[in-house]
């Protein structure tokens, strides 16, 4: 071996290291991801383990109606990259990290530029941060110091290995600091402008894109300039690289820089509160409501009830009809009014419902074949086992027709027809259509019902009249499109459309017959309703298209004297309709289905006018009747002798004298007929109307039939027409001790048509008369007998 040549030991070792370098590499690769893998396992990236956003409302296009912030005061609302607007991912992807979709999490070429940007100016020029970078400084903080930045880059490669980009992106799109306590951008959108990130135009794109660089300085509402400097700049970046084109940009740069201050939507803030704990853990809950509509109507119900006494509050919703979705809900007066109760819903509260209940038993009573819409109804002081309802008045209007009863809402006609449907038959049929009417404890349904002795729900009620405008059907309200519709038959077709008929006739209070031009305003079937004591005024209105409901009051019950449907709910519902959007035909007669017709009756007895007995039709009018059927005047009750009807009698041909079957000598009779009026309704007759009525008298030698055997009544302790003067120093007015002479039934007293008393045959009664001038009083039995004086009290 020359000394030239490698040795052989050489050679050896050189072929060892040419082996052991590969081997070294391969080893140390394994090492370093083995490393990685145990950091990764011993420093999990802090990605978030369950949902934290906000739980959004929106309104049916989206709007927020109230966002509920996290469990830090945060208001953050979901977002992706398909819920924003593509200028807004091209501002924010090509002004803060052009090559996202490419790099591993670092971009080493944006890093060293930006450092020897650093180097070279002594200032930062250009950050080297990519979106996952921002988003690892997001998810885990660090302090600005080299370690702080090595862990920064560590978290960045982390998340790429464990995230796809688009939900690195998306957690950048929830999370990116906007200032204050709003994070993401479909929140910022909201907060800032009021709109959602889907609809951004480009000067606003590129705003939103920058802001999150600077949040405290770059504030659009408390620093206008220098927000519009940092979105200018971005819009320069977009026409340089060729993204947008020079005339996109240059109108994107006039546009100003607009900011709202920074506040959470807070609109239909209870039925948020309601869907929010229905859905606890939901990210984002769709309502049905009309954003629009719900900002307007709680603007007007605010201003409407700012004179109310403390603690008033009201509650209005508004339906669809077609769909039973909430249009509108306004739970309270205002959200967060502590005088006002305002955090109590009203919605949804068990209230009396006063005579919001009548249209329904009219129905009931026109499907029963009780009645037809002019039936005769009296409405006169009545005792039903003990239950003496009053009208709201204090007044009575004797006979009246059902169509009319129902549309002055009088208490005795109602209670009446209940009386004859059965309470708990009733009761029964509003459950199943979805009044669930609520009773205090041990107690079950009565007469009271009717009047408002019951508990009921604004949004039952609500659902249940619209059943006026859906051919009788009756829904469940709906909050929400994932709602289950539930349709339920409350009345027949033809019972809704005539019940909707006598209601749509019933002329707005101040609307007289022709006074205003209405033509172009949507029909409205609508009843009012006022609980006992004032404590609860309602305002119930439906058109062919929505149906309103309005409850005013206060929620601890207090009485709100003064307060009452007409007065205080009708108006504003009224408003309200009338600000509601409309369609062609909305204004126009709705026909009667196939099994109504108008039918021509007659008073008293309620049938059809009989051409071979035309003197037993006293009054003729047009009713609308159902199914062909046309019941007659319903029986009375408790009239013991005087009972409405048909009285068929033989009358003598030359004189005209009643005969009975006994007579001392011979006659040509003849049958006769009249139509008696319900007893009670006498007082209210006229005095030719009651002379058809009477009975002719009975022929001398004819012997008593019987048929005259009625109370004669006689009002002892005050003469007809007299006149009378209070004492001379006397403090109360002319004192006058009454009573009723001639019956042992109980006697209802009523002054110029109002209830003052109630006696028991010749039981006597005091009262002071004050009131100056011309008066009626009536005495009226239970038997029907019935006499009346007049008197004048000297002023």
């Amino acid at each position: 071996m020359t000394r030239d040549e490698p040795s052989r030991w050489t050679r050896a070792g050189r072929h060892l290291r040419g082996l052991r370098w590969p081997a070294l590499l391969r080893w140390g690769a394994v090492v370093m991801l083995s490393s990685l893998l145990v950091l990764d396992l011993l420093f999990p990236p802090p990605l978030p383990k369950v949902r934290d956003t906000s739980t959004l409302v929106v309104a049916r296009d989206g709007t927020p109606l109230r966002a509920f912030a996290d469990r830090e005061g945060v208001w953050r609302y979901p977002a992706s990259p398909e819920s924003v607007s593509p200028l807004y991912l091209d501002a924010l992807l090509n002004y803060e990290d052009r090559w996202f979709w490419k790099h591993p999490g670092v971009n080493p070429w944006a890093m060293l530029r930006a450092g020897g940007q650093w180097l070279r100016r002594g200032r930062i020029v250009s950050g080297g941060s990519t979106l996952t970078m921002q988003v690892a400084r997001i998810l885990d903080p660090h302090t600005r110091t080299p370690w702080g930045k090595l862990k920064q880059l560590l978290r960045a490669v982390q998340l790429e290995a464990h995230l796809s980009k688009r939900e690195i992106l998306s957690l950048y799109l929830e999370r990116a600091p906007f200032g204050g306590t709003i994070e993401g951008v479909d929140a910022a959108s909201w907060a800032y402008l009021g709109k959602p990130a889907t609809r951004l135009s480009q000067a606003e794109a590129a705003l939103l894109a920058v802001l999150p660089q600077s949040p405290s300085r770059l504030r659009p509402d408390r620093h206008p300039e220098a927000a519009r400097a940092a979105r200018d700049k971005v819009l320069a970046r977009m026409v340089a690289l060729g993204v947008w084109t020079p005339a996109q940009v240059e109108e994107a740069r006039i546009e100003p820089v607009v900011a709202r201050s920074l506040q959470p939507p807070l609109s239909a803030a209870l039925l948020a509160e309601r869907l929010r704990q229905r859905q606890p853990r939901a990210a984002r809950i769709e309502s049905t409501v009309d954003a629009d509509l719900q900002r307007t109507l709680e603007e007007r119900v605010a201003s409407y009830f700012s004179q109310l006494p403390a603690r008033t509050s009201a509650a209005l919703l508004v339906i669809d009809n077609a769909s039973m979705e909430t249009r509108a809900y306004v739970g309270s007066v205002t959200f967060g009014d502590k005088d006002r109760l305002g955090h109590v819903d009203m919605v949804q509260a068990w209230r009396s419902p006063g005579s919001t209940l009548k249209p329904f038993l009219y129905a009931l009573a026109l499907d029963d074949g009780l009645i037809h819409s002019e039936s005769l109804l009296v409405d006169a002081p009545q005792s039903f086992g003990g239950y003496r309802p009053g009208n709201f008045d204090a007044a009575f209007n004797g006979p009246i027709g059902a169509a009319e009863a129902l549309r002055l809402s009088l208490n005795v006609p109602a209670v009446d027809l209940l009386d004859r449907v059965g309470p708990t038959r009733f009761s029964a049929r509003l459950a199943n259509a979805g009044i669930n009417l609520k009773y205090p404890r041990g107690a079950s349904p009565n007469l009271a019902l009717i009047l408002g002795g019951t508990g009921a729900r604004l949004e039952d009620l609500v659902g249940a009249f619209a059943a006026f405008n859906r051919g009788g059907l009756a829904g469940r309200v709906r909050y929400t499109p994932q709602d289950r519709r539930e349709d339920r038959r409350l009345v027949s077709p033809g019972a809704a459309w005539i019940i909707r008929e006598i209601l749509e006739s019933h002329p707005r209070p101040g609307y007289g017959q022709g006074t205003f031009d209405i033509a172009t305003r949507p029909r409205v079937a609508w009843k009012t309703g006022t609980s006992y004591g004032f404590r609860d005024a309602w305002a119930l209105g439906s058109t062919r298209r929505y149906t309103v409901g309005v409850w005013v009051g206060r929620p601890d019950g207090t009485p709100l004297p003064g307060q009452y449907g007409a007065v205080t709910a009708l108006p504003l519902m009224f408003e309200v309709i009338d600000s509601l959007p409309r369609a062609r035909g909305d204004a126009a007669a709705q026909p009667p289905p196939a099994n109504v017709a108008e039918t021509e009756i007659c008073w008293p007895l309620g049938l059809p006018p009989d051409a071979d007995a035309p003197e037993l039709c006293q009054r003729r009018m047009k009713a609308w009747t159902l199914d062909g059927a046309i019941p007659p005047t319903l029986a009375e009750r408790d009239a013991r002798r005087w009972s409405a009807g048909t009285e068929v009698f033989d009358v003598d041909a030359a004189t005209g004298l009643r005969l009975s079957a006994e007579c001392a000598r011979p006659h040509v009779a003849q049958a006769r007929r009249i139509a008696r009026w319900p007893a009670l309704a006498s007082p209210w007759l006229g005095a030719q109307t009651r002379a058809q009525s009477r009975l002719p008298p009975l022929s001398p030698d004819c012997a008593d039939d019987g048929r005259e055997a009625i109370e004669e009544l006689r009002i002892d302790g005050i003469n007809d027409r007299a006149t009378l003067a209070r004492a001379p120093g006397s403090e109360h007015g002319v004192r006058l001790q009454l009573r009723a002479l001639g019956t042992e039934a109980r006697v209802q007293w009523l002054l110029n048509g109002k209830w003052i008393a109630e006696t028991q045959g010749a039981r006597t009664f005091v009262r002071d008369f004050d009131e100056p001038g011309a008066h009626t009083l009536t005495a009226l039995a239970d038997s029907g007998a019935w006499t009346r004086v007049e008197f004048s009290i000297l002023q």
